[in-house]
């Protein structure tokens, strides 16, 4: 598994946490709970710059990230996706849009990835079906 996945599984499992526990996303309480969160779980060092950098993006543009997700995801309200699901799609669409560095198709592909490992068989096709959506309208 590559540091970028490793780093991926990382800020979904905090911001799983973080709806879990219905955090608030402000910037310094995100700051200070992704060092607690990292503190608490057996993280790779090298894992965690990409996957804070996700979490602090992710929290900053929530706000446009659920909008995009919530115009795309036609007849599933946010709230009525599985955690996992929702925040799989946040981080794509976070490095969809801001992560100049990623490919969408890799964004897409790594959604799918870990998809596969931490939700059910029929959340991959859903989680493509919204993340090529999103893909087609911002090329246009």
């Amino acid at each position: 598994m590559g540091l970028r996945r490793k780093s991926r599984e990382l800020a979904l499992q905090f911001l799983f946490s973080h709806d879990f526990q219905e955090r608030a996303g402000a910037p310094d309480l995100v700051t200070r709970d992704w060092e607690r969160f990292c503190q608490s779980f057996e993280a790779g060092q090298k894992a965690m710059p990409y996957g804070r950098s996700l979490v602090e993006g992710i929290c900053r543009h929530l706000g446009e990230i659920d909008a995009l997700l919530a115009g795309h995801s036609h007849n599933w309200r946010l709230e009525r996706m599985s955690s996992v699901d929702r925040n799989i799609l946040r981080v794509a669409v976070f490095e969809l849009r801001y992560g100049d560095d990623v490919p969408a198709q890799v964004a897409i592909n790594e959604a799918l990835e870990i998809a596969k490992r931490y939700s059910i068989d029929e959340s991959v096709a859903f989680i493509n079906g919204i993340l090529d959506a999103i893909q087609v309208a911002g090329s246009n």
